[in-house]
């Protein structure tokens, strides 16, 4: 390796599937994108420079959003490139090692662990499924859940739905008793639908793995960086066979309309990245 040169990790696949030719690709440093191969796994990696995707530099970089969304998308590319041409493992962005020596012994070391991930992966991909809440309709469709359960009476129902919907919206307010009434009602609604969202998102999550090979919850994005102000209450990524997609994106629709005042939000298909199954710190 070339002083002052590091090896940037995209991606990990089987050497029996071959690795088709590379020549085309760049990656994040537009440098060729080339292969390291160690018995039956083959890494597909880049040299990059050191003074750029060095530790020490890295940290500053991976605070400038615009930089860290440009390297992204080149990382990305490379690795649906690799993807498409067959099984393989999709490494976390910014994963520099000091040499091809140190990639092989990453192969070598953790040699079981990349083949029974690969084997998860093979002929399936990643999917993502987020679930959005509208807080009035939540509380609407909570408040006719119960009413029908316990045979409530339809103007009470009525009454209480309005007076949900007034609360979630910040209505007008009085003084006094009337106010701290209404305080009190507006929280205890707040409360109810925080918990019947979570209790209807894991009911999503549950029926989603269903019709997956896995399925995972992701953390909830932060706003702050996603820049959607959506109430988001289910991020999950689920790896689905090649042969049942239809089946799984149709599954996706149905409980959408099944669960009033919630919203999902089918994005795919991706890489594999939430089953790699295989991290270990660059050396």
């Amino acid at each position: 390796m070339t002083p002052g040169l590091g090896v940037w990790l995209y991606a990990v696949t089987s050497s029996r599937d071959g690795v088709a030719d590379l020549n085309e690709l760049t990656g994040v440093a537009g440098e060729p994108v080339r292969t390291v191969v160690s018995d039956d796994l083959t890494a597909v990696v880049g040299s990059v420079p050191l003074e750029v995707f060095g530790e020490q530099p890295l940290r500053g970089h991976l605070e400038d959003l615009d930089w860290l969304a440009a390297t992204a998308r080149t990382h990305d590319a490379v690795v649906s490139t690799v993807v498409r041409r067959g099984p393989a493992l999709p490494l976390r962005l910014a994963t520099v090692f000091s040499d091809d020596d140190r990639v092989r012994e990453l192969l070598d070391e953790r040699r079981a662990e990349f083949g029974a991930a690969l084997a998860l992966v093979s002929g399936r991909t990643e999917w993502g499924v987020k679930a959005y809440g509208d807080r009035a309709a939540l509380t609407a469709a909570v408040a006719e859940a119960r009413a029908a359960n316990e045979g409530g009476d339809r103007a009470a129902l009525t009454a209480a739905v309005a007076e949900a919907r007034a609360a979630n919206e910040g209505g007008a307010t009085g003084a006094g008793t009337a106010y701290l009434a209404r305080r009190r009602a507006q929280l205890s609604a707040q409360e109810t639908v925080e918990r019947d969202a979570a209790a209807r998102a894991a009911e999503i999550h549950t029926r989603l793995v269903r019709h997956a090979a896995a399925g995972r919850l992701q953390a909830l994005t932060d706003p702050a960086l996603s820049g959607r102000r959506d109430w988001m209450v289910l991020n999950g990524t689920y790896l689905v066979d090649d042969d049942r997609i239809d089946d799984f994106t149709a599954t996706v629709t149905m409980l959408g309309s099944e669960f009033p005042g919630i919203r999902l939000e089918l994005t795919g298909p991706w890489p594999p990245y939430s089953f790699a199954g295989v991290e270990r710190e660059p050396a």
